[in-house]
């Protein structure tokens, strides 16, 4: 096969893996009554189906990008597509509402296998110079997924049952694992002794912080569960900064975080995701509890937000090539944020759906504006083979903001109101925006930091001395 080939191959292969794991994570939402009734599930029960594949996906970040540059990436990519599609059909198999969550948290290890080795498997077919329109095609087949997600959620729900929001993985994953073990090349990491004792510290860290931000929107933050496990979770995060700077072999070298690009783009993306998923969590309930849309129209509805981020990512993709990602990316978060002051000052329960496009249109162009440049600059800020431990990094970072953005605001939002009636809805909602808004007007500022042009992207162009464990990347 030709290099050209090959490349094509590589970025359908992996676009494809990452339109699979992104749109089941989102259909599930819609399911969630369907599965109630099916099951007579409590509102514990139904959480977990949710949060089983937060957590896991979440947790296993850093170690699923490990494996892939310990054990080939190629391999590692078609054992995380063959997890998720076996535990796509168990879940669609499912005879119980807790048998329903061991598939869920399975579908999310599948997918945190595959989510990070997506962006390194492009990283090592496209060369520096040839990899925007890649990215910018990557993130517009994601954008595609997060558009699709509420419509085909909410169309399955209605014309069939929601076991067939699982069911339609599997083919999908039964033709993309044998075409990519054949058509993917194979790929590993720097040659180094998987780092165990990282390993071991980072998931349990990430998973007491994670766990403690899902049980914190039922318990409450002066929950001791939620205390004890933010508190742990966060000492063992502290102790595997610790272990990283010391060991000679690290998982993730901290010397990445001294490279400004690298920095500065984990924290955009971190405000990014707080302030909008946290954000849309209720927005999509607004349609349905407050306009009184189905399930069905609520997901057309949002297509105009999504469907924006589909058509401007890959345009975004090609042009910060040419001249950096910063003022994409400050762009991108002061559109976000323009977007929901807009919405939280428009919000009522009297409002019209025409006056929420334009605020929608803004926000999936601002998100689309700051997802494949963000990639860019992360791949750009280190060396090719170190793209795994990168994007491992930065994934784990962009998933913790998210969980803590719908945390944060669900708090901001009980508070204030509620869903004992759409005023309370409205009551609630209206706050919890405020405070995306800022944090996303906070990031913009935060992206201004960025090194600009040219010098943004030779960032990793370091000579040797990158190559020594203790070398700090810097611009």
């Amino acid at each position: 096969m030709s290099e050209a080939g090959r490349r094509v191959w590589t970025l359908v292969l992996v676009s494809v893996g990452l339109f699979m794991v992104v749109l089941d994570n989102l259909v599930v939402n819609v399911a969630l009554p369907s599965i109630k009734n099916d099951f007579g599930a409590s509102v514990q029960s139904l959480e977990w189906t949710v949060n089983a594949y937060v957590l896991a996906y979440g947790v296993l970040l850093l170690t699923g990008a490990a494996l892939g540059d310990r054990f080939g990436r190629r391999r590692m990519f078609v054992t995380g597509i063959s997890l998720f599609t076996l535990a796509s059909a168990g879940a669609a198999l499912a005879p119980s509402a807790d048998l329903l969550i061991v598939a869920r948290a399975l579908q999310g290890a599948g997918a945190a296998i595959v989510t990070p080795l997506t962006l390194t498997l492009l990283a090592s077919a496209y060369p520096p110079h040839k990899r925007g329109i890649a990215l910018g095609v990557w993130s517009g087949i994601s954008g595609i997924a997060v558009a699709l997600g509420p419509l085909v959620g909410g169309a399955v729900i209605e014309l069939a049952s929601w076991h067939w929001i699982f069911w339609i993985n599997v083919p999908i994953g039964l033709a993309l694992a044998p075409l990519a073990a054949s058509r993917l090349a194979e790929s590993y990491g720097p040659k180094a002794r998987l780092d165990l004792p990282g390993l071991g510290l980072a998931s349990a860290g990430l998973f007491g912080v994670v766990f403690g931000l899902v049980r914190s929107q039922t318990e409450g933050w002066g929950s001791s569960e939620v205390i004890v496990s933010l508190a742990a979770g966060l000492a063992l995060v502290g102790a595997f900064v610790a272990w990283e700077l010391r060991t000679r072999e690290p998982m993730l070298p901290m010397r990445f975080f001294a490279n400004r690009s690298f920095a500065v783009t984990n924290v955009v993306s971190l405000a990014m995701y707080f302030g909008m998923f946290g954000s849309i969590f209720f927005l999509s309930q607004f349609i349905q509890n407050v306009l009184g849309n189905t399930p069905l129209e609520a997901g057309l509805k949002l297509l105009v937000w999504t469907g924006a981020t589909m058509v401007v990512a890959p345009l975004a993709g090609i042009y910060s090539e040419r001249i950096g990602s910063r003022p994409f990316m400050v762009a991108g978060l002061a559109l976000q944020g323009i977007a929901l002051g807009w919405l939280a000052a428009e919000a009522s329960v009297s409002q019209s759906y025409l006056s929420m496009i334009a605020p929608f249109v803004l926000a999936g162009a601002g998100m689309a504006l700051v997802f494949a440049p963000s990639a860019s600059a992360i791949l750009n800020s280190v060396r090719t083979e170190e793209a795994g431990k990168a994007s491992g990094a930065t994934n784990a970072i962009r998933e913790l903001g998210g969980t803590f953005g719908i945390a944060i605001l669900a708090t901001v939002f009980s508070g204030s109101g509620g869903y004992t009636s759409p005023q309370a809805f409205v009551d609630g909602l209206v706050p919890a925006l405020w405070v995306g808004t800022a944090v996303l007007v906070a990031g913009s500022l935060v992206a201004m930091l960025m090194p600009s042009g040219r010098s943004a992207r030779e960032g990793a162009a370091e000579p040797a001395p990158a190559l020594r464990p203790d070398a700090a990347l810097s611009n």
